[in-house]
């Protein structure tokens, strides 16, 4: 089992009829596509995380797996009928709602969530609309994870480079005339805490056409703090200083000078009120709290000072979290951590019923991490079946019963092999304007591919 799918709902159903044969999984999938997070969340620029798309192939492609798109589990189905039709069920939806940030202003024109904006260069249906007013000179991104540094890169690179990759037709007009030239990526604690990643960063540092902005009064006490950091975090820190402190080479320093746009961390800062233009219509810019740090390392925690410092800009966009939303009343879930109730993936006082991912953890973690969670998940279920937790003597219909359900509610599901129309014409359009896929931007376009 493998989730790697944060903003679309994608179901693992097991089917077994007697303890000897092979499990079955069914794969329900909300939208007509598969795939979630790998082609709706992965930057356009990171074509090689794309690649497990291959793995994926290959698995829904074997004969004990099938695929139903176009599938609201919750909506077309209930998660009831799906226990009724199978010995298991895993959910496995992730985390589609945003982490709100409760101040001020919040609604205004041009504050976005990152989930949204990135949702919008990389063709999520439900994100086509957003389009983004790009017409400021300076966007604040606030948060400091892998997902704001993407957005930072995307704003910043130079359109000839997203040209070559399958970003969203639509974004890549819009990033053309896109007039920001200066972005900053701010955080409530210090260097020491930032979750992104140093592969993220080095991108960042080396981004043509891009020189870095920082304040080297936000490194005070870094050098001394590296000899306790184990070896991934100091490897991180010494490229932070080394951008921060260090006097550049001539060859970089040429490279700066000839630099149109800038991007820079900016530390110890928390959003109070997003500040309206004098019409009161749209962001003018953002009022930030100045914080200190209590305690070291990853357990510090930022309080306020009482200070606080206005920027102007008119973009702000939100990357300060995600979280599950409820699917179903008949499936536990946690409203506080926004997860459902589970031990080592078996859902808290519903047997039978499995999760995995980030509906399973939080958000947290990366691609490789959300793999690794879902084998443990499935070596839980595994562990039923043979220890005879689930019970497996009762013949169980599985999709040859939800079917006829989606059949009767005038559902009608899409195929593997439905995709790979789709997949075929994404990638003849990509072909066509020197990119490796054009995607469809509707679940209608989707569905009138697949169903010709």
């Amino acid at each position: 089992i493998c989730d790697l799918d944060k903003d679309h709902i994608t179901f693992y159903f097991f089917q077994c009829r007697k303890p000897e044969q092979h499990v079955h999984v069914d794969i329900y999938e909300r939208l007509p596509v598969p795939f979630g997070l790998v082609r709706f969340g992965v930057a356009p620029d990171h074509p090689e995380v794309k690649n497990v798309i291959n793995t994926f192939t290959q698995t829904a492609k074997h004969s004990r797996c099938s695929f139903y798109g176009n599938v609201n589990v919750g909506k077309d189905v209930s998660v009831q009928e799906l226990q009724r039709a199978y010995h298991a069920v895993v959910l496995s939806y992730g985390a589609e709602g945003n982490r709100t940030m409760g101040v001020p202003g919040e609604g205004l024109a041009g504050v976005y969530s990152a989930k949204d904006f990135v949702g919008w260069y990389n063709g999520l249906p439900s994100c086509r609309q957003l389009s983004p007013d790009l017409s400021c000179e300076t966007a604040v991104i606030l948060g400091q994870g892998n997902v704001a540094l993407d957005v930072a890169r995307v704003l910043l690179s130079p359109v000839d480079m997203l040209k070559e990759t399958d970003i969203t037709q639509p974004a890549l007009e819009a990033l053309a005339h896109s007039q920001v030239r200066r972005v900053l990526i701010v955080g409530r604690r210090g260097p020491v805490q930032v979750a992104f990643t140093i592969k993220e960063l080095r991108e960042m540092v080396n981004l043509p056409g891009t020189r870095p902005d920082m304040v080297e009064a936000d490194f005070d006490g870094v050098t001394e703090a590296l000899k306790d950091l184990p070896r991934p975090r100091k490897r991180l820190t010494e490229l932070m200083l080394k951008t921060a402190l260090q006097t550049p080479g001539e060859t970089e320093q040429e490279r700066r000078d000839q630099a149109s746009r800038t991007w820079g961390l900016r530390f110890f800062r928390s959003p109070v009120e997003v500040l309206a233009d004098p019409e009161r219509h749209r962001t003018a810019g953002i009022r930030l709290a100045v914080t200190r740090l209590e305690g070291s390392g990853e357990a510090a925690r930022a309080v306020l000072t009482g200070d606080v410092e206005d920027v102007t800009c008119g973009l702000v966009i939100s990357s300060i979290g995600y979280k599950s939303l409820p699917i179903d009343q008949s499936v536990p879930f946690d409203s506080k951590s926004a997860i459902v109730p589970n031990t080592m993936g078996r859902i808290k006082q519903a047997p039978g019923l499995y999760c995995s991912g980030w509906l399973k953890t939080g958000p947290t973690g990366v691609i490789a991490t959300t793999m690794n969670n879902s084998f443990d998940t499935a070596r839980s279920l595994l562990d039923d079946m043979e220890s005879g937790v689930l019970d497996l003597s009762a013949a169980k219909s599985g999709s040859q019963v939800i079917t006829a359900l989606l059949e009767q509610r005038g559902v009608k599901p899409v195929s593997f092999s439905d995709w790979e129309k789709i997949d075929r014409v994404e990638m003849s359009r990509g072909e066509a304007s020197g990119k490796p896929r054009e995607k469809l931007l509707t679940v209608e376009e989707m569905l009138h591919v697949a169903r010709t």
